[in-house]
């Protein structure tokens, strides 16, 4: 792990010494070479650093040594934060407040832009330099005594061709290499699960990490006899620590979907609203990795729960027996899965290193293999574990891992880890650091993919010189990689199924993570602090703060920090390090904006619904700004003019807020590639059409269109403004579009026959790309719909008001019979909501109905006809050509 923070701090100093040193070097003496000194003191240690980490698994003075090589380069890092800080001050300082005889559009700061008022803190800056020198000597010397072996740091891991990539996320079918013992043990718990009791029985699984009690608990919790209406089911992750409201509160959401916080109601509110969600049903409720032993914890929800029907389930998975007890579970009651068998090991290892290979294939590889196998000590987990490892690898790396020495190691803590050590060495430096990371969350924490990518760039774990995304993407080529060697489990994927979106380590690896973590020093000490918040700031420079007072010099080094509903503490502007902060909730004004404005390294900003009602101008300081996310403020009305200055801003949620207009040049920002906001509004007062074009590249796949028009004049403009804009293949990425209008015309204007033909061009100019997938339409008031969009899935008209026909050319039918019509070919649910004035949806013909070259909606499954009180018939011979694909039909309050 040393590593990655060396080769971070090796490359700031070269950018230092190539960029930037030329223009300071008059005015501090030495320290260009003093630097360069640094850089190759760092690049000597660099070559003994993976020899010296595998020593420090089982060598306690290696490991201290590690630490204090870890800790010394942290503070070079934080030495040239400091360096570039003064510069970064100075040069918004001195655009801010121009002198008559300075340059304002000075591309970086020469030392004539600086006063000599600079020279002491840049003479700190050099003695503090020169010190990290002198305690690399001595890491220097120490290090000759322990006569490590040179070898030349792997930088990236090996790429994996795309085509094993795809084979790596292939489902194994663990039904068939979990071994009889698991299945057994399934088939009595859900046998004694489906008995009928005067009273809820508790029945617990208790074994090692990795031994697979929560996958025989999803094995049961599966099971098709509990897949009825008889059943509700809940599954609720308990970890570490135990908390009674949050418990009780996930089991209340599993069963009414409520998205409430676990703070949000007093501990007496939310068990009276855990006992009505279970009074009187019989359920079947599922407490995975339950840890406290607690039985004052335990009671008020044991009591709660007891007002299920009779034959209600609560079935544990632990480690300790001593929970089961606790619990309430009987001896009788108690399930110990064992290990899998030798057979059983090898198959399952076999599954996940050699998928699709012939038994042939198979064969060279068994005989080490079963050796393999065999120390995996019964564990699915680590079975699972080695099996991605060696996935990739040939026959004299599968001997390699067989012969490795990390089977011999005598650390107890050690000897719980085996197959991980081996997954974990086999990463790179940095990835290893990323990896080790993750402990810095919670046990059982459903990691947000996009939150984890953006702390490890905090951290500078995927620094990058080639900018544009890259780091971002190499974050994600890490997340994938970890997920492939199983490090991470429970992947949730985006909705196109391409990326990861949420993801959870098992405990095991968690315990893992730890410990690679894990600092004995001792000396960790502070007047101020919990010693536990010191180690923690020391060991992740990441901090979830929930607590009141002012920042210690023992927080300064912090890279990320959590501060949601809490104000931000006192002296927060000193935390200059700062790259990610999240102050969601958080009651800010603008005065304690202008303070985190301070923060000129920030890359983050989480401000969501923080009561903000004005963005100070200084929010243009934050020049290293990627992420900002402003939502729910629903008292910010506009954005000021500096937020052009946030050259790298990437991403900005603005949803939920009342900004109406954004300034143009954020149109400018060429890196800004998504713009959440909650509608897009066009009209006289708002927005034209054509200012889509300027920043449609930044919006996700999902807009909001709110049309606003007062008078027929200014529909008239809306209407050449959309055909100027030429709207079609600017918007072509969009997959979701929502468009709704509010219309504040007179009567008179109303009833001009040239209208509905403008309503129909200004929605035709918007519908974008015949790709769209989902198109969503309220208070439309053209009197025909117009569109063939053979991509799409989901159409909903809501409000049409001045809609009376839905004609054969909407389902796309041409008038000539030698041509195969496929009326959208992809479209799964259709709505109308609320079309008053709709009489007629014109019918296919007898021989339509009967003709296999016309095929309409073929997709269909969901068909909702609301409110529509004026239609007269329904097309019957189009319902009938549809209903074989329909699962789903609503027709109702049509009279």
């Amino acid at each position: 792990m040393a590593d990655a923070i060396v080769s971070v701090v090796v490359e700031r100093v070269a950018t230092m010494v190539e960029d930037k040193i030329r223009y300071e070097v008059n005015l501090v003496k030495g320290v260009k070479k003093e630097l360069q000194k640094l850089s190759k003191k760092l690049n000597t240690i660099r070559k003994v650093l993976d020899d010296a980490e595998k020593k420090a698994l089982n060598d306690q003075i290696v490991k201290i040594w590690l630490k204090q090589l870890e800790n010394t380069t942290y503070e070079m890092d934080d030495i040239l934060d400091e360096w570039n800080y003064s510069l970064l001050k100075h040069k918004l300082e001195d655009f801010a407040e121009p002198k008559p005889e300075q340059k304002i559009g000075c591309s970086f700061i020469p030392s004539s832009c600086l006063g000599f008022k600079e020279i002491p803190f840049r003479r700190d800056i050099a003695k503090k330099i020169e010190n990290v020198n002198a305690m690399l000597d001595q890491i220097l010397i120490e290090k000759d005594g322990f006569k490590f072996a040179i070898s030349l740091p792997v930088t990236h891991p090996l790429p994996v061709p795309e085509s094993q990539r795809e084979q790596s996320t292939s489902s194994i079918d663990l039904k068939k290499v979990l071994g009889l013992d698991i299945v057994s043990k399934k088939n009595d718990i859900v046998r004694k699960l489906m008995r009928d009791d005067d009273c809820t029985q508790i029945l617990s699984i208790v074994g090692t990490g990795g031994l697979g009690k929560t996958t025989l608990a999803q094995l049961i919790f599966n099971d098709p006899q509990f897949n009825t209406d008889d059943w509700l089911k809940i599954w609720v992750c308990v970890s570490h620590p135990f908390i009674v409201s949050k418990v009780a509160n996930d089991i209340v959401k599993s069963v009414t979907k409520e998205t409430s916080s676990p703070d949000a109601d007093p501990l007496e509110v939310v068990l009276q609203k855990l006992k009505a969600s279970v009074l009187g049903k019989k359920f079947l409720l599922v407490l995975d990795d339950v840890w406290s032993d607690d039985s004052d914890k335990w009671e008020p929800l044991r009591i709660n729960l007891d007002c299920g029907a009779p034959g209600s389930k609560i079935l544990v998975t632990t480690r300790n027996k001593r929970v089961a007890e606790i619990m309430g579970s009987l001896d009788n009651d108690i399930y110990y899965p064992k290990e899998l068998n030798p057979e059983e090991c090898w198959s399952l290892l076999r599954a996940t290193s050699l998928p699709g290979k012939s038994k042939e294939e198979c064969g060279k590889f068994e005989d080490v293999g079963r050796k393999i196998a065999s120390k995996c000590k019964g564990l699915p987990l680590a079975a699972i574990v080695l099996g991605r490892l060696l996935r990739f690898k040939g026959l004299e790396q599968w001997k390699h891992v067989e012969n490795s020495e990390i089977w011999e190691l005598d650390d107890k803590e050690v000897k719980l880890f085996p197959h991980l050590l081996l997954s974990y060495n086999d990463l790179s430096p940095s990835l290893k650091r990323c990896f080790s990371y993750c402990a810095v969350y919670p046990k059982d924490h459903m990691i947000h993919a996009e939150t984890l990518i953006e702390e490890w760039m905090a951290q500078g774990y995927l620094r990058s010189v080639s900018g544009n995304g890259a780091e971002e993407l190499k974050g994600r080529e890490y997340l994938e990689d970890l997920a492939m060697r199983s490090l991470f489990q429970d992947i949730e994927k985006s909705e196109s199924g391409e990326e990861i979106e949420w993801c959870k380590m098992h405990d095991i690896v968690h315990d893992f993570a730890l410990f690679l973590r894990k600092n004995d020093d001792k000396e960790t000490s502070c007047q101020v602090c919990d010693p536990s918040l010191v180690s923690h700031v020391q060991e992740y420079r990441s901090l979830s703060w929930d607590r009141r007072g002012q920042v210690c010099d023992c927080m300064k080094s912090v890279r990320v920090l959590r501060l949601r509903g809490r104000l931000p503490p006192l002296g927060m502007e000193t935390l200059i390090h700062l790259r990610w902060l999240d102050l969601s909730r958080s009651d800010m004004s603008k005065d304690g904006l202008g303070i985190i404005c301070k923060l000129y390294f920030l890359q983050t900003l989480l401000l969501p619904s923080c009561s903000l009602t004005e963005i100070p101008r200084e929010i243009g300081n934050l020049v290293e700004l990627r992420h900002l996310d402003l939502s729910w403020n629903q008292g910010i009305k506009e954005l000021p003019e500096s937020i052009s200055s946030l050259v790298e801003l990437q991403i900005l949620k603005i949803e939920g807020t009342g900004i109406n207009c954004l300034p143009e040049a954020l149109g400018e920002l060429s890196n800004l590639r998504t713009l959440q906001l909650h509608k897009f509004k066009v009209g006289s007062q708002y927005y034209k059409l054509g200012v889509l074009k300027k920043l449609y590249r930044h919006f996700a796949e999902s807009l909001k269109v709110k049309i606003y028009f007062s008078s027929l004049s200014e529909m008239e403009e809306l209407v050449e403004d959309a055909r100027q804009a030429q709207l079609k293949t600017v918007l072509q990425k969009l997959e979701t579009l929502e468009i709704s209008f509010k219309d504040a015309m007179n009567e008179k204007e109303k009833e001009q026959s040239s209208v509905s033909s403008m309503w129909m061009e200004v929605v035709d100019a918007l519908v974008p790309h015949y790709t769209l997938k989902k198109l969503e339409i309220k208070k439309y008031k053209g009197s025909r719909l117009p569109w063939k969009l053979p991509f799409l899935e989901i159409l909903e008209i809501w409000y049409a008001g001045q809609l009376k026909l839905v004609g054969r050319e909407f389902l796309g039918i041409e008038s000539s019979s030698d041509v195969v019509v496929v009326a959208f070919p992809k479209l799964e649910t259709l709505k109308f909501y609320d079309c008053s004035k709709w009489e007629e949806w014109e019918d296919i013909t007898e021989e339509e109905e009967e003709s296999a070259a016309i095929s309409i909606m073929p997709c269909l499954t969901r068909l909702s006809i609301i409110y529509c009180k004026s239609m007269k018939k329904l097309p019957h011979r189009l319902l009938h050509k549809v209903s074989s694909s329909l699962r789903e039909l609503d027709i109702s309050e049509l009279e």
